[in-house]
């Protein structure tokens, strides 16, 4: 899987993952991953860079993504499309 940037929509239960390859092809659409599945899914995933809404849990998820090797971004809200 040649994912390249991954996009996460942190929610408090479930959450969205979207993975765009260099060519902006959707190559990992995820729109319901519960919490306890996330880093195992994330994990498996070849180092990418990854995008989140800063918020209070996104500092967690983004220490836990950087152990794995990820490159990880965090957005003011203002930035993040709803």
């Amino acid at each position: 899987m040649s994912t390249i940037t991954v996009g996460i929509d942190l929610a408090k239960n479930v959450f969205a993952v979207h993975g765009v390859d260099d060519n902006g092809k959707a190559v990992l659409v995820k729109p319901k991953v519960a919490r306890e599945q996330l880093l195992a899914l994330i994990a498996q995933l070849p180092a990418c860079v990854i995008g989140m809404e800063a918020c209070s849990g996104a500092h967690h998820w983004a220490r836990l993504f950087r152990e794995h090797g990820h490159t990880v971004k965090l957005m003011a809200p203002k930035f993040v499309a709803p």
